[in-house]
Protein backbone atom coordinates (compact mmCIF):
# COMPACT_ATOMS: atom_id res chain seq x y z
CA UNK A 1 0.00 0.00 0.00
CA UNK A 2 1.38 3.40 -0.98
CA UNK A 3 1.04 6.06 1.72
CA UNK A 4 2.78 9.23 0.53
CA UNK A 5 1.01 11.25 3.24
CA UNK A 6 2.67 9.20 6.00
CA UNK A 7 5.53 11.55 6.76
CA UNK A 8 7.85 9.08 8.43
CA UNK A 9 10.33 7.06 6.41
CA UNK A 10 10.32 4.10 8.80
CA UNK A 11 6.54 3.97 9.24
CA UNK A 12 6.03 4.26 5.51
CA UNK A 13 8.64 1.53 4.95
CA UNK A 14 6.81 -0.80 7.37
CA UNK A 15 3.41 -0.22 5.74
CA UNK A 16 4.54 -0.37 2.13
CA UNK A 17 6.56 -3.53 2.73
CA UNK A 18 3.70 -5.12 4.69
CA UNK A 19 5.83 -5.81 7.73
CA UNK A 20 3.86 -7.40 10.58
CA UNK A 21 4.33 -7.48 14.38
CA UNK A 22 7.34 -9.65 15.17
CA UNK A 23 9.03 -9.01 11.84
CA UNK A 24 12.64 -7.87 12.05
CA UNK A 25 13.61 -4.74 10.12
CA UNK A 26 16.82 -4.41 8.11
CA UNK A 27 19.62 -2.23 9.42
CA UNK A 28 19.34 1.55 9.26
CA UNK A 29 21.90 1.53 6.45
CA UNK A 30 19.88 -0.97 4.42
CA UNK A 31 16.60 0.88 4.93
CA UNK A 32 18.27 4.15 4.03
CA UNK A 33 19.60 2.65 0.80
CA UNK A 34 16.16 1.32 -0.14
CA UNK A 35 14.47 4.64 0.60
CA UNK A 36 17.24 6.82 -0.75
CA UNK A 37 17.66 8.66 2.56
CA UNK A 38 20.71 9.40 4.65
CA UNK A 39 21.63 7.32 7.70
CA UNK A 40 21.02 10.33 9.95
CA UNK A 41 17.54 10.94 8.53
CA UNK A 42 16.67 7.24 8.73
CA UNK A 43 17.88 7.03 12.33
CA UNK A 44 15.80 10.09 13.23
CA UNK A 45 12.75 8.48 11.64
CA UNK A 46 13.44 5.29 13.60
CA UNK A 47 13.45 7.21 16.89
CA UNK A 48 10.07 8.73 16.00
CA UNK A 49 8.67 5.28 15.25
CA UNK A 50 10.09 4.03 18.53
CA UNK A 51 8.54 6.92 20.48
CA UNK A 52 5.18 6.12 18.89
CA UNK A 53 5.49 2.49 19.93
CA UNK A 54 5.60 1.14 16.37
CA UNK A 55 8.97 -0.57 16.74
CA UNK A 56 11.14 -1.88 19.53
CA UNK A 57 14.89 -2.36 19.65
CA UNK A 58 15.64 -5.81 21.08
CA UNK A 59 19.19 -6.50 22.33
CA UNK A 60 20.84 -9.05 20.08
CA UNK A 61 17.81 -9.13 17.75
CA UNK A 62 17.77 -5.68 16.21
CA UNK A 63 14.67 -3.64 15.46
CA UNK A 64 11.28 -5.36 15.35
CA UNK A 65 7.81 -4.24 14.41
CA UNK A 66 5.49 -4.46 17.43
CA UNK A 67 1.73 -4.77 17.84
CA UNK A 68 -0.01 -1.45 17.22
CA UNK A 69 -0.89 0.58 20.29
CA UNK A 70 -2.43 4.04 20.27
CA UNK A 71 -1.42 4.88 23.85
CA UNK A 72 2.23 5.93 23.27
CA UNK A 73 1.27 8.69 20.80
CA UNK A 74 -1.52 9.99 23.04
CA UNK A 75 0.64 9.85 26.15
CA UNK A 76 3.50 11.74 24.51
CA UNK A 77 1.20 14.46 23.18
CA UNK A 78 -0.75 14.79 26.44
CA UNK A 79 2.40 15.01 28.60
CA UNK A 80 3.68 17.82 26.39
CA UNK A 81 0.38 19.72 26.49
CA UNK A 82 -0.17 19.33 30.24
CA UNK A 83 3.48 20.10 30.95
CA UNK A 84 2.89 23.49 29.35
CA UNK A 85 -0.54 24.05 30.90
CA UNK A 86 -1.66 21.86 33.78
CA UNK A 87 -5.25 22.91 33.11
CA UNK A 88 -5.13 20.70 30.00
CA UNK A 89 -5.38 17.69 32.31
CA UNK A 90 -9.02 18.54 32.93
CA UNK A 91 -9.67 18.34 29.19
CA UNK A 92 -8.07 14.88 29.05
CA UNK A 93 -10.04 13.90 32.14
CA UNK A 94 -13.31 14.96 30.51
CA UNK A 95 -12.55 12.99 27.35
CA UNK A 96 -11.67 9.88 29.31
CA UNK A 97 -14.88 10.17 31.33
CA UNK A 98 -16.98 10.54 28.19
CA UNK A 99 -15.36 7.49 26.59
CA UNK A 100 -15.86 5.29 29.65
CA UNK A 101 -19.51 6.29 30.01
CA UNK A 102 -20.25 5.86 26.30
CA UNK A 103 -18.52 2.46 25.98
CA UNK A 104 -19.51 1.23 29.44
CA UNK A 105 -22.33 -1.10 28.39
CA UNK A 106 -20.29 -2.71 25.62
CA UNK A 107 -17.31 -3.15 27.94
CA UNK A 108 -19.37 -4.63 30.76
CA UNK A 109 -21.08 -7.11 28.44
CA UNK A 110 -17.64 -8.45 27.49
CA UNK A 111 -16.63 -9.15 31.09
CA UNK A 112 -16.30 -12.87 31.80
CA UNK A 113 -16.00 -14.74 35.09
CA UNK A 114 -12.23 -14.41 35.09
CA UNK A 115 -12.39 -10.62 34.64
CA UNK A 116 -15.00 -10.27 37.39
CA UNK A 117 -12.85 -12.36 39.72
CA UNK A 118 -9.91 -10.07 38.90
CA UNK A 119 -12.00 -7.00 39.75
CA UNK A 120 -12.99 -8.56 43.09
CA UNK A 121 -9.35 -9.37 43.84
CA UNK A 122 -8.34 -5.77 43.09
CA UNK A 123 -11.05 -4.48 45.43
CA UNK A 124 -9.87 -6.83 48.19
CA UNK A 125 -6.25 -5.76 47.67
CA UNK A 126 -7.18 -2.07 47.75
CA UNK A 127 -9.25 -2.44 50.90
CA UNK A 128 -6.39 -4.32 52.55
CA UNK A 129 -3.99 -1.48 51.75
CA UNK A 130 -6.45 1.10 53.08
CA UNK A 131 -6.92 -0.83 56.34
CA UNK A 132 -3.22 -0.76 57.22
CA UNK A 133 -1.61 1.70 59.59
CA UNK A 134 -0.30 3.78 58.00
CA UNK A 135 -2.53 3.08 55.02
CA UNK A 136 -1.14 2.58 51.52
CA UNK A 137 -2.52 4.23 48.39
CA UNK A 138 -3.83 1.46 46.08
CA UNK A 139 -2.57 3.21 42.96
CA UNK A 140 -1.80 0.11 40.92
CA UNK A 141 -5.17 -1.40 41.81
CA UNK A 142 -7.00 1.74 40.67
CA UNK A 143 -5.40 1.74 37.25
CA UNK A 144 -5.90 -1.99 36.74
CA UNK A 145 -9.52 -1.89 37.90
CA UNK A 146 -10.56 0.52 35.16
CA UNK A 147 -8.41 -1.03 32.44
CA UNK A 148 -9.64 -4.55 33.20
CA UNK A 149 -13.23 -3.40 32.69
CA UNK A 150 -12.44 -2.06 29.22
CA UNK A 151 -9.96 -4.76 28.21
CA UNK A 152 -12.59 -6.66 26.26
CA UNK A 153 -13.36 -3.80 23.88
CA UNK A 154 -12.17 -4.49 20.36
CA UNK A 155 -11.16 -0.87 19.80
CA UNK A 156 -7.47 -0.04 19.97
CA UNK A 157 -8.13 3.70 19.86
CA UNK A 158 -10.48 3.76 22.85
CA UNK A 159 -8.18 1.44 24.78
CA UNK A 160 -5.21 3.62 23.85
CA UNK A 161 -6.79 6.81 25.18
CA UNK A 162 -7.79 5.12 28.44
CA UNK A 163 -4.32 3.65 28.92
CA UNK A 164 -2.70 7.00 28.13
CA UNK A 165 -4.94 8.72 30.67
CA UNK A 166 -3.52 6.53 33.42
CA UNK A 167 0.04 7.08 32.19
CA UNK A 168 -0.48 10.83 32.50
CA UNK A 169 -2.36 10.45 35.79
CA UNK A 170 0.64 8.63 37.22
CA UNK A 171 3.24 10.93 35.66
CA UNK A 172 1.81 13.91 37.52
CA UNK A 173 1.50 12.02 40.80
CA UNK A 174 -2.30 12.13 40.92
CA UNK A 175 -2.38 8.40 41.65
CA UNK A 176 -0.70 9.07 45.00
CA UNK A 177 -3.40 11.39 46.35
CA UNK A 178 -3.39 10.37 50.01
CA UNK A 179 -6.75 11.25 51.53
CA UNK A 180 -8.10 8.18 53.29
CA UNK A 181 -11.74 9.27 53.25
CA UNK A 182 -11.58 10.00 49.51
CA UNK A 183 -9.92 6.66 48.74
CA UNK A 184 -12.45 4.73 50.79
CA UNK A 185 -15.26 6.44 48.90
CA UNK A 186 -13.63 5.59 45.56
CA UNK A 187 -13.29 1.92 46.42
CA UNK A 188 -16.76 1.83 47.90
CA UNK A 189 -18.02 2.91 44.48
CA UNK A 190 -15.87 0.31 42.77
CA UNK A 191 -17.34 -2.45 44.90
CA UNK A 192 -20.90 -1.29 44.30
CA UNK A 193 -20.22 -1.07 40.55
CA UNK A 194 -19.12 -4.71 40.49
CA UNK A 195 -22.13 -5.69 42.63
CA UNK A 196 -24.42 -4.07 40.06
CA UNK A 197 -22.60 -5.70 37.14
CA UNK A 198 -22.87 -9.13 38.70
CA UNK A 199 -26.56 -8.49 39.40
CA UNK A 200 -27.05 -7.72 35.71
CA UNK A 201 -28.03 -4.09 36.35
CA UNK A 202 -25.81 -2.35 33.83
CA UNK A 203 -27.59 0.99 34.07
CA UNK A 204 -27.10 1.11 37.85
CA UNK A 205 -23.41 0.31 37.39
CA UNK A 206 -23.15 3.14 34.87
CA UNK A 207 -24.78 5.62 37.27
CA UNK A 208 -22.28 4.58 39.94
CA UNK A 209 -19.46 5.08 37.45
CA UNK A 210 -20.57 8.67 36.79
CA UNK A 211 -20.91 9.44 40.51
CA UNK A 212 -17.47 7.95 41.11
CA UNK A 213 -15.95 10.08 38.34
CA UNK A 214 -17.31 13.25 39.92
CA UNK A 215 -15.21 12.57 43.02
CA UNK A 216 -12.05 13.62 41.17
CA UNK A 217 -13.55 17.07 40.57
CA UNK A 218 -13.80 17.55 44.32
CA UNK A 219 -10.03 17.30 44.66
CA UNK A 220 -9.46 20.82 43.26
CA UNK A 221 -6.61 19.94 40.92
CA UNK A 222 -5.42 23.49 40.42
CA UNK A 223 -1.77 23.36 41.39
CA UNK A 224 0.96 22.64 38.91
CA UNK A 225 3.18 19.71 39.86
CA UNK A 226 6.38 20.68 41.68
CA UNK A 227 8.47 18.68 39.23
CA UNK A 228 7.61 18.00 35.59
CA UNK A 229 7.13 14.31 34.77
CA UNK A 230 9.91 12.21 33.32
CA UNK A 231 8.51 12.04 29.80
CA UNK A 232 11.46 10.00 28.63
CA UNK A 233 10.18 7.09 30.69
CA UNK A 234 7.13 6.95 28.47
CA UNK A 235 8.96 7.43 25.21
CA UNK A 236 11.40 4.58 25.38
CA UNK A 237 10.42 2.11 28.09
Amino acid sequence: MRLPALRSDILRYIVENERQPGDKLPTIQQIGQELGTSVAKTRESLEVARALGAVAIKPGRGTEVVEYRFAPAVTLSALYAIGQDFGKFEELHQMRNALEVYFWEDAVRHLDAEALACLRALIDSANDRLSRSPFQVPATEHRRFHLVIFAGLNNSFVSGVLEAYWDVYEAFGLNMYADLDYLRRVWGYHERMVDAIEAGDIEASRRLLVEHMNLLGDRKLTQNPVQPPDTGRFLFE
